[in-house]
């Protein structure tokens, strides 16, 4: 069965629209969009267009991968769009002859969606994404940060088409010290719009949000070095880094974006006893963001088998970025796990 009539199948779901899915190349690697009329859980039915890519045979196993709110659809490269994904570092670990790498762009990522957007309203877009190409059923759902806090909600949702979970820095809930940090960064980027300022304000809060993603540890061993004068006022030695990824950031980002996918963090809470599939939880012990007490939490409430890493990293949040090996490790049991089952 093609693409084209696996999505006219699907059409009659209840959260797809006719006429939805528009394929961008008819190769095992394939981008398009996909239109979903949704029930947005704090902003009521909306019409939004959901991008995607998928890498791999159509009849693999499939295997969603979701990443932070800055990351998109792009997981890793292939032959139809070579350049590199924002998880490239794990191209090896996802071997797209044998597995269908899904992802989707974040509703919300473009900026146009200027209202409240919940994690359970992003796992109900990729269920949408995922009828429209035809997939039924995911040999595994591996979340990272906010891709984490979203395949606990798909776990929750729609725990029927999911064989497994990977959940690594996310847990069930928001916890308070980090929703200050990102109201802090929120504040930011408001007084940057009350200032003409948008992209330093952007910038600022992306700069303010690398603090909560690193770890005390990394800056002492990068940025050593004693504060120099610069012209009339001292300049410390990490701020050409911090002023580096900010600039990066608004280049590629949007102020609207950044602020509701910030609040979405804040507003995801999941009934961890609702998820009845088997659970990997990866916690990583420097994380600022997501404590490693939340990971055990997570773990009692979880009504099925479930499997505890625990990482120690200096970068934090940031460590299933910058720790290649020992994601890859975990990563490849998951998969040989759900490879398994396949055969």
């Amino acid at each position: 069965m093609s693409l084209v009539e696996s999505a006219a199948q699907f059409a009659s779901h209840p959260l797809v629209s006719p006429y939805a899915f528009e394929p961008a190349q008819a190769r095992d690697a394939v981008r398009g969009t996909v239109e979903l009329d949704l029930p947005l859980r704090h902003a009521g039915q909306r019409k939004l267009r959901v991008g995607y890519e998928a890498v791999g045979p159509a009849d693999a196993p499939a295997v969603l991968v979701a990443g932070g709110i800055s990351a998109s659809r792009h997981v890793i490269a292939s032959e139809a769009f070579p350049q590199a994904g924002w998880w490239q570092a794990q191209a090896e670990t996802f071997d797209t002859a044998s597995l269908r790498v899904i992802a989707i762009d974040w509703i919300g990522a473009d900026g146009t969606l200027d209202a409240p957007i919940d994690s359970a309203d992003q796992a109900d877009a990729i269920a949408g994404v995922l009828d429209a190409l035809g997939v039924r059923t995911l040999a595994a759902f591996i979340g990272c940060s906010y891709g984490a806090m979203v395949g606990l909600q798909f776990a929750a949702r729609h725990g029927e088409r999911l064989q497994q979970l990977v959940a690594i820095s996310g847990a069930h809930r928001a916890h308070p010290y980090a929703s200050a940090w990102r109201a802090l960064q929120r504040k930011v980027v408001a007084l940057g719009q009350l200032q003409c300022a948008e992209d330093q304000g952007l910038s600022l809060a992306r700069q303010l949000a690398i603090l909560s993603y690193r770890t005390p540890q990394e800056f002492a061993e990068r940025f050593a070095s004693a504060a120099v004068i610069d012209g009339p006022r001292a300049r410390c030695a990490s701020e050409d880094y911090l002023d580096a990824c900010g600039s990066r950031f608004v280049e590629r980002f949007d102020a609207t974006a950044y602020t509701r996918l910030s609040e979405s963090i804040d507003l995801h809470a999941v009934d961890a006893s609702r998820i009845c599939v088997p659970t990997t939880v990866v916690a990583v012990e420097e994380d600022q963001l997501v404590p490693i007490e939340d990971a055990y939490a997570l773990v009692e409430r979880v009504k099925a088998d479930t499997r505890v890493r625990i990482l120690r990293s200096k970068y934090g949040h940031d460590a299933f970025l910058k720790e290649a090996d020992a994601i890859a490790a975990i990563l490849r049991s998951a998969l040989a796990d759900c490879c398994e089952a396949a055969a």
